[in-house]
């Protein structure tokens, strides 16, 4: 082997394991602390889900203080317009002891990497503290509480805690040369019948390490194949065609990982999450995660929201935002669909936001793409309208019906 054949192969080993060491940055990391004081430090997985900074936190917000803002009038007119809906079960009013009080139930979602800590306060709440050290207590809303929660600790390997041992978890930096990990980030291309999209992939809700398996049944019996060795899975009848990463091909079937019983695809982008169901999934080609997986100190950039907001009069209010009466940070949540396939985008992403028709927007995202979606608060009828805090006396309330566009700074 000549000299510059040897500088060569050595450049392209140390780009692999660069890259792979950046990718690591971008795995749940902190200090879990037990309720007896005991501390574990290393990679965190909430049960066999959650592993990216990317990675949601669900709960149900405990009270709403941005309906103080309110008028009577503003308030019975929400109520009149909530009793008209002809779909009940898309919003959960609280009617309260007054014909005046109105109030409705959020969702609250956040990514892992907006959060500083979480500490349990009892078995259906946790104290969060934001990156911006806001406080807020979350309620029990998903499968994220009362999970077991696990930790690959520095020195003693994986741990798994219960819910109810862990006191608190605190988030910090992950290091770019972790000496252990759970596994590679599953990452790759998918096409479905609205396109294709690359990313950190989820794969039936659930799967989302290369160390994770995809279970089926072949001719010759059952197996269970790493996402590590797989090539690429590309929906085939009733089941799935799978090539591994050495060329070997095999259909499978029999299982939730293959067939029409999966959960759904998820594709975290640059911009946000993407839930493809199954009936729209067409393959997905894996591929080495890059280097520009969202990391920690990518999220410390949180801010009100804050734009202008035309409305269907020509009035124009410029200031800060709140959305949904609900949502009044850039880490919060913009939901909806197109067709089948469910957009969850951060705000930071969102340019502006111009309600089409009772249920559907149009959505400008800031690197320019357009989508419009529909099926879910935020972008229909069901929206509660927007607060905007123009800096002059009480802030402005307007009804989502009387939206022409909101656009953000």
């Amino acid at each position: 082997m000549n000299s510059k054949f040897k500088l060569i192969t050595l450049s392209l080993l140390m780009l692999i394991i660069s890259t792979s060491m950046s990718a690591n940055e971008g795995f749940i990391y902190g200090k879990l602390t037990t309720i007896d004081g005991d501390e574990y430090t290393g990679q965190i997985r909430w049960g066999k889900e959650e592993a990216y900074w990317t990675d949601i936190f669900n709960g149900t917000k405990d009270g709403n203080d941005n309906y103080r803002h309110l008028s009577r009038e503003d308030k019975e007119e929400l109520r009149d317009k909530a009793r008209d809906r002809n779909n009940w079960g898309s919003v959960w009013v609280n009617w309260g002891s007054s014909r005046n009080e109105y109030e409705t139930t959020h969702e609250f979602q956040a990514r892992f990497g907006d959060i500083s800590k979480i500490e349990l306060t009892r078995r259906s709440e946790v104290r969060l503290t934001l990156r911006n050290g806001n406080e807020i207590y979350v309620q029990d809303g998903s499968n994220d509480f009362g999970a077991e929660v696990r930790v690959m600790d520095e020195e003693l390997g994986e741990t798994s805690f219960r819910w109810s041992r862990i006191e608190s978890i605190e988030f910090m930096d992950t290091p770019a040369n972790l000496r252990s990990t759970m596994g590679e980030a599953l990452y790759g291309t998918v096409e479905f019948y609205g396109g294709e999209l690359t990313g950190v992939i989820q794969w039936d809700h659930d799967e989302r390490l290369s160390t994770d398996v995809l279970d089926g049944d072949t001719r010759d019996g059952d197996v269970s194949i790493e996402f590590g060795n797989l090539a690429s899975i590309e929906k085939d009848g009733s089941g799935s065609t799978v090539v591994t990463k050495s060329g070997r091909e095999m259909y499978l079937r029999g299982s939730n990982d293959v067939n029409s019983s999966n959960r759904g695809i998820i594709v975290t982008t640059s911009y946000g999450r993407v839930d493809i169901p199954w009936r729209e999934f067409r393959k997905v080609t894996f591929s080495n995660a890059p280097n520009s997986l969202k990391k920690y100190s990518d999220f410390a950039g949180m801010k009100k929201l804050s734009g202008s907001v035309q409305t269907t009069d020509g009035e124009t209010l410029s200031g800060d935002i709140i959305f949904d009466l609900d949502e009044e940070f850039t880490f919060e949540m913009l939901q909806g669909s197109d067709d089948d396939v469910e957009y969850i985008i951060p705000f930071e992403s969102v340019k502006s936001i111009s309600p089409k028709n009772w249920d559907y927007s149009n959505i400008v995202l800031k690197d320019g793409s357009e989508i419009t979606l529909g099926d879910a608060r935020d972008v229909s009828e069901d929206n509660d309208g927007v607060l905007v805090f123009t800096g002059s006396g009480d802030p402005k309330f307007v009804l989502w019906e009387d939206i022409k566009t909101i656009t953000f700074n």
